[in-house]
């Protein structure tokens, strides 16, 4: 089949490659030039492990070019995937106007008969106000719109797409479910066909789930740490509970991070208000995460009543492992408030090449772990590079314990080593 995938950044990018990978001809389109030029030479705009490869065997086999030319792009096309990831502000409050506005521009362009797939993160009813759209702007293209929610995870998202656990696609008609069936079918052995609607709503329900499950058992182990049980402990017997069961996202650790998780949040809490319903769960979601994010700050200020000239290593800067972004990452936080206390920041991390403009002459960077510690009096496992695992942590050469503040228990082999004191979420004093 012939695609057209709009929008080529993480999951525009990912969608266009893999879709080439399994035989269909893409064109992948966007509007910024300098990605278009980057992709072009087969660089995509950000690390993804496997993507650079991918697209440059597409290209190589002539199933993948780029364009930054509308009518080039959907000339022929069967469908038309848009795959933007919605922009978010730092209040979690997503740019749905910048999709609808850039999918618009689009669709006097598209041939007749045209299905629409959309993965982008928009709120529920988003493809009905498209198709009002297009009905006004293109009335005889017979235009058709389905979603497909976007399930991609940074770091995993080549293996995520081509083998997926099943594929959500919301339709409108029987016509477009076999057009999409065609589609898919060379990565999806299941499929869960629904209507449009509800497969907007699946996407924000799990993501409302996983949050809300991140936030339960994070204030769990919150007060695990005041009355001297152990989370983890309460965690196994949460999962041999049947009602539960083993694979709940129930682990003590970090807050969750970036906007995926926030975003549907705030989408649910923006729906109930506009029809005037009360959301008191879900509307408490984001409070709950947003306090357990300051886990660590407040472990230091316990540890270390004066902060000025303390030095703090911090291991790991990206978003997450497995890829190279700094947006929205904790650790990124973290240490921009290290910095507004006078501390010593010293980081390491293997994906990052340059430190942000605003840290620079205050943060120092180092090309191994063990370096950034050299001196230091605290350590956070900020993102969880599986390097970290084989690196020998010596004690404090000062005498005093090094303090290691491992949210995720990352390292829990850190808890027998001479000289350190190992602190985790869900961990009371008396365990450490």
């Amino acid at each position: 089949m012939k695609v057209c995938v709009q929008g080529l950044w993480h999951l525009g990018c990912v969608t266009a490659a893999c879709l080439a990978s399994v035989g269909h001809e893409v064109v992948g389109l966007d509007f910024n030039e300098g990605v278009i030029d980057a992709l072009k030479q087969g660089r995509p705009p950000l690390f993804e492990p496997g993507l650079k490869e991918l697209t440059g065997s597409g290209m190589e086999a002539g199933r993948l070019r780029f364009t930054t030319n509308i009518e080039d792009a959907v000339s022929g096309i069967d469908i038309l995937w848009v795959a933007y990831d919605t922009p978010v502000d730092d209040d979690d409050n997503a740019d749905v106007s910048f999709v609808m506005a850039e999918i618009e521009r689009v669709l006097p362009s598209l041939p007749t008969g045209t299905t629409v797939l959309i993965s982008s993160q928009m709120p529920v009813g988003s493809i009905g106000a498209l198709e009002k759209i297009a009905a006004a702007l293109v009335p005889a293209a017979a235009l058709s719109f389905a979603c497909s929610p976007e399930n991609l995870r940074l770091g995993k998202a080549l293996d995520v797409f081509l083998h997926p656990d099943r594929i959500i696609v919301g339709v409108r008609s029987e016509a477009d479910r076999e057009k999409l069936s065609r589609l898919l079918e060379p990565v999806a052995e299941r499929i869960e066909w629904m209507s449009v609607e509800s497969a907007e709503m699946t996407k924000h329900a799990i993501n409302a789930f996983l949050a809300t499950s991140v936030t339960f058992a994070n204030e769990i182990a919150a007060i695990c740490e005041l009355v001297g049980a152990d989370a983890k402990e309460v965690e196994r017997g949460l999962k041999t509970e049947a009602r539960i069961g083993p694979k709940a996202y129930l682990s003590p650790g970090g807050a969750f991070a970036g906007g995926t998780l926030a975003r549907d949040i705030t989408f649910l809490n923006i729906a109930g208000a506009e029809k005037s319903l009360a959301t008191p769960l879900l509307s408490a979601v984001k409070p709950s995460n947003d306090e357990h994010k300051l886990w660590v700050r407040r472990k230091l200020m316990t540890f270390f009543p004066e902060l000025a000239g303390v030095t703090i290593a911090v291991w790991g800067l990206t978003y997450k492992p497995g890829t190279d972004t700094l947006r929205r990452s904790m650790a990124v936080e973290l240490c921009d408030w290290c910095i507004a206390r006078g501390m010593n920041v010293q980081v390491h991390d293997p994906a990052v090449k340059a430190l942000p403009d605003q840290w620079r002459g205050k943060v120092e960077a180092f090309d191994d772990p063990i370096s950034a510690l050299q001196g230091a009096q605290a350590l956070a496992i900020a993102t969880e590079w599986p390097l970290y695992r084989d690196v020998v942590v010596k004690p404090a050469t000062n005498g005093a314990n090094l303090i290691v503040l491992d949210a995720n228990r990352f390292l829990p082999r850190l808890a027998t080593v001479e000289g350190v004191r190992y602190v985790a979420v869900g961990v009371p004093d008396k365990l450490v």
